[in-house]
């Protein structure tokens, strides 16, 4: 039974999943949950506009890698993969970002493409799923890239039929768009058209037609859930699993595109590193609601936190 770390660096955050994997006779494998901890430390902070990573943007990111590699060996971990993702894809200085992660991991980051990383997504999120459900759309609403995942599941491993990666995600349309507070009506409507037409390369790969259940996963959909509950804190317990209709998605996306930096805030379940963020990415939410109804998908919205993490732990097996 290996004990395994998986850390995933995004645009906004950085996670870690420290977990042990008992493999069956049949094959299949078992994961078992030790540590999860989440940092947001904005890694593609300006990238979109600089196409740089930012020396404090770094040193935050360096901060959190410290604590992990901690608590990574306080756990007897055996093996580590890291991945990175959107904002490291399209920094010029990349190699201060590898030589950091050597430095203080041990390993060596790697930079997935936006494929692999929906293909690790959809493997995370599926697994306790009822694969008469399928097939399955996994959407995961990042801080640079959202991804669009189509495949089944059989109740022992995903097959992936369709995925494509876009360059659409909480951060990035936040900087591109949203820049008032609250935003104002043109700026939300430039960010509805800049954002239809970037997804609108995915929907051309991914037939969403063809799937039943519609899941979520990654903090901007896990934190929606959270709002829509009025929970006094954030609970992951309460979260995974949830489901968000149609009509819930888009009065989520209006109310925290109307909200002010303040009102925000003041929502326990909303992490501090989200708040300038969340309602660009209920904006992209509710964008793939629309389309989805629209070209004949699902649209109610099953909340999943298991996502790429568990996706990258899973593939330690056999290393």
């Amino acid at each position: 039974m290996p004990r395994v770390a998986a850390i995933d660096c995004g645009t906004n955050s950085i996670r870690l999943l420290v977990a042990e994997l008992t493999v069956r006779h049949d094959g299949t494998v078992d994961l078992r949950d030790l540590h999860r901890e989440m940092r947001v430390v904005r890694l593609g902070q300006g990238v979109d506009a600089t196409g740089r990573l930012a020396p404090e943007a770094l040193e935050r990111t360096r901060a959190a890698l410290v604590d992990y590699t901690v608590a990574a060996r306080r756990k007897g971990v055996e093996r580590v993969r890291m991945v990175a993702t959107s904002a490291t894809r399209d920094a010029s200085n990349r190699d201060e970002f590898f030589a950091m992660t050597r430095d203080v991991l041990g390993v060596e980051a790697e930079v997935i493409s936006g494929d692999e990383e929906a293909r690790l997504s959809f493997t995370g999120a599926v697994g306790e799923q009822d694969p008469d459900d399928g097939p399955f759309l996994v959407v995961d609403v990042g801080g640079g890239s959202t991804e669009l995942v189509l495949g089944d599941w059989d109740g022992q491993r995903a097959s992936v039929t369709a995925a494509k990666s876009v360059d659409i995600g909480c951060v990035r349309i936040t900087e591109r768009a949203l820049k008032s507070d609250p935003p104002t009506p043109d700026e939300i409507a430039a960010a509805r058209e800049f954002a239809t037409g970037v997804l609108r390369e995915a929907f051309d790969v991914v037939d969403v037609a063809k799937a039943k259940t519609w899941i979520g996963v990654a903090g901007t959909v896990t934190t929606l859930s959270a709002v829509a509950q009025e929970l006094p804190e954030y609970d992951s317990e309460r979260t995974h699993l949830s489901r968000l209709s149609q009509a819930q998605v888009f009065g989520l996306a209006d109310d925290l595109l109307a909200a002010d930096h303040q009102t925000r805030a003041a929502n326990p379940v909303i992490h501090p590193g989200r708040v300038d963020v969340i309602g660009g990415g209920a904006l992209i939410v509710r964008l793939l609601a629309e389309q989805l109804a629209e070209r004949g998908g699902p649209t109610e919205l099953v909340v999943s936190e298991h996502d790429i993490l568990d996706g990258i732990a899973l593939s330690l097996v056999g290393d």
